[in-house]
């Protein structure tokens, strides 16, 4: 890597569960979920610059245009709410498909604010950097905060939660779901009634309110949902058509992943490990 270059972690994530509990004045949805922070995602590159220029360095988000790149708003709304004069050339190492559910470009953007707040030496604190990018994407905030939690609102009111040990056969359909049109789906379970914490840890509640809808609209999903029927019980994470499937330990999801595989050679399939704390944080504050 070139001189003045750092590289750092923006996990994936998985929606464990999913409800939609109403709808507030202003259109959003009020949502229920835990989020599970993984061990596996993108690569973030950051390069402090002297002349206050944010630029995104090459072409690793195809399709999306620089002004547009979460990254780079992100960059441009802490200079905004710091004001500083520093800026910042920013690359991406992708792994995290979009359109997935996985938080790829949400995580991008949190890794961006929590880091640059650091070299930039802004020193605004976890909180303001979460309304910060609350104000890019509703799944910003719980990689800000880089710890599992239990979410509400439109998914920024957070509870941290300790999450048992576990791996993860995730699988990607390659179907890209445009949330917003999700949203708008006549049969979408709009109205459930609010759980609690407790409820989820029981098991009583689980689910994603878009699984049914989208496994009847999207056949490459229903068939990924069958593929990995064979080796557990498949769930659909956040509102995109990635799945996953849960295992108490390593061997378990190395051997189901060799199944899937087998069967199911063209399913783009991997695991990844849950992580207690962000990869992000551990890496900013190894000790």
């Amino acid at each position: 890597m070139e001189a003045g270059w750092s590289e750092w972690p923006a996990p994936a994530k998985l929606n464990l569960c999913l409800r939609i509990t109403g709808r507030r004045a202003d259109g959003y949805h009020t949502l229920q979920s835990v989020f599970r922070l993984l061990d596996w995602g993108d690569t973030v590159q950051l390069r402090v610059r002297e002349d206050g220029v944010v630029r995104r360095v090459g072409d690793s988000v195809p399709g999306v245009a620089e002004a547009d790149d979460l990254m780079v708003r992100a960059a441009n709304a802490l200079r905004s709410a710091a004001n500083v004069k520093l800026g910042a050339d920013i690359a991406v190492e992708k792994r995290i498909p979009a359109g997935g559910g996985f938080g790829g470009g949400s995580s991008d953007a949190a890794t961006v604010l929590v880091v640059l707040d650091r070299l930039w030496g802004t020193g605004l604190g976890l909180d303001r950097l979460a309304e910060l990018g609350l104000a890019l994407g509703a799944d910003v905030p719980v990689f800000v905060r880089g710890r599992n939690a239990w979410a509400e609102g439109v998914g920024e009111i957070l509870t941290p939660v300790e999450l048992p040990p576990a791996w993860y056969l995730l699988a990607d359909p390659g179907v890209h779901v445009p949330t917003a049109a999700l949203f708008q789906i006549p049969e979408l379970t709009r109205d459930s009634p609010p759980a609690t914490m407790r409820d989820f840890v029981s098991g009583a509640v689980l689910g994603n309110a878009f699984e049914p809808v989208l496994r009847r609209r999207e056949p490459a999903i229903q068939a990924a949902f069958d593929a990995l029927a064979q080796v557990g019980t498949p769930r659909l994470t956040g509102t995109g058509s990635g799945l996953f499937v849960e295992f108490a330990d390593r061997g378990s999801a190395e051997s189901a992943l060799a199944r899937v595989r087998s069967a199911t050679p063209h399913l783009r399939a991997w695991l990844a490990g849950g992580a207690r704390v962000s990869p992000l944080h551990a890496a900013l504050d190894p000790d």
